[in-house]
């Protein structure tokens, strides 16, 4: 009987103490713009290795953006997205060759149906190694194009602002919505006239 009430009150201080939670991955950040950030978010999120994908603005001169502010086009702000991902599942390399894949790189007025500076493609970097892998990726997807020149920038990321919670998770929240919007604006059908396939 002792030796029973012994293990219970074992068991329970076992319960009762804190777990030892595995260490929190290592993550790294990445940052692109290709027109539409709904999309960007979408495409992007679906990689194994991906951790967050979250819709934003980066690349101009106002503080707190809104989505009226960068749509006006008097910002200078991109449509962007911010990738979270753990870097001993995927390396930058590899999201590099998927963003490629998910823009038209020679379109700088715009992606697909949205048009003016806020929904051209960009590559922001967050230091020298990223800079290093983006400029040699960059160099080989140029030399690949059957058509049409590169005109995708790779530029310094300064401060990344996450959109209006409204626009977050826009395929998954409103997907009927969304894929009639990716429908009637192109984008599949023109990534498929760019890339092939």
């Amino acid at each position: 009987m002792l030796r029973r009430l012994f293990f219970l009150l074992a068991g329970l201080t076992l319960l009762s103490a804190p777990a030892l939670a595995a260490p929190a991955p290592k993550t790294e950040t990445a940052v692109f713009a290709g027109g539409c950030f709904w999309c960007m978010e979408h495409d992007m999120g679906g990689v194994p290795g991906v951790l967050k994908v979250e819709s934003g603005y980066t690349g101009g001169n106002v503080d707190r953006p809104t989505y009226r502010d960068v749509t006006s086009e008097t910002s200078g702000h991109y449509e962007s997205v911010r990738v979270t991902y753990d870097p001993a599942k995927l390396d930058y390399g590899f999201l590099l060759h998927r963003y490629w894949k998910l823009v038209d790189p020679t379109d700088d007025g715009g992606q697909f149906c949205d048009r003016g500076p806020s929904y051209r493609p960009a590559v922001f970097v967050s230091g020298p190694a990223q800079r290093a892998i983006a400029e040699r990726s960059r160099a080989m997807v140029a030399k690949d194009l059957k058509r049409g020149t590169m005109k995708t920038p790779i530029l310094d990321l300064a401060t990344f602002w996450p959109a209006e919670a409204y626009h977050r998770d826009y395929a998954k929240r409103h997907a009927v919505d969304y894929n009639v919007y990716r429908l009637g604006c192109g984008r599949d059908a023109r990534l498929k006239a760019v890339w092939g396939g």
